[in-house]
C-alpha cells in the first residue's frame, strides 16, 4: 500500500508542476506566446488551455474533489497530451517535442493506474 501511494503522490505531483504550476508561471512569457502561434492557435487559446490545466491539476491533487471530476481532469489531461503530440508532428514533423507528450502521458498513466488502485483498496 506505501508503495502505491508514493507511486501515486510523485506521478500525480509532476503532473500538478508541470501542468498546473508552471502554466501559471509562463502562460504571459513571450516564448509562451510564440509557442502557441507557431502551432497554429490564436492567443486566448493559450490562456484557456492555462485555466483548464489549473482546474485539472487541483481536481487531481484535492483530496476531497469527486471521483467524477477527477475523471475528467485525467480525460482533459489525457487529450492535451495526444493533441500536443499532434500538433507538434503536423506543424514541425518527427523532432524531440513530439515526444515530450507521450513522456507527460506515461506519467498521467501511472497516476490514473494508482488512483485506482488506491481507489478500489479503500
Amino acid at each position: 500500500m506505501k508503495k502505491e501511494k508514493i507511486l501515486f503522490w510523485s506521478a500525480t505531483t509532476l503532473i500538478a508542476l508541470f501542468e498546473g504550476l508552471m502554466p501559471i508561471l509562463t502562460f504571459n512569457t513571450d516564448m509562451a506566446k510564440d509557442g502557441i502561434r507557431h502551432l497554429g492557435y490564436p492567443d486566448y487559446f493559450g490562456t484557456a488551455l492555462v485555466v483548464f490545466k489549473v482546474l485539472g491539476a487541483l481536481a487531481l491533487i484535492i483530496p476531497m474533489v469527486p471521483k467524477r471530476i477527477k475523471e475528467w481532469a485525467y480525460a482533459g489531461f489525457a487529450f492535451d497530451f495526444i493533441f500536443a503530440m499532434i500538433s507538434h508532428v503536423a506543424v514541425d514533423g518527427i523532432t524531440g517535442e513530439t515526444f515530450m507528450p507521450l513522456i507527460a502521458m506515461a506519467i498521467l498513466a501511472v497516476s490514473y493506474v494508482y488512483y485506482h488502485k488506491l481507489s478500489e483498496s479503500a
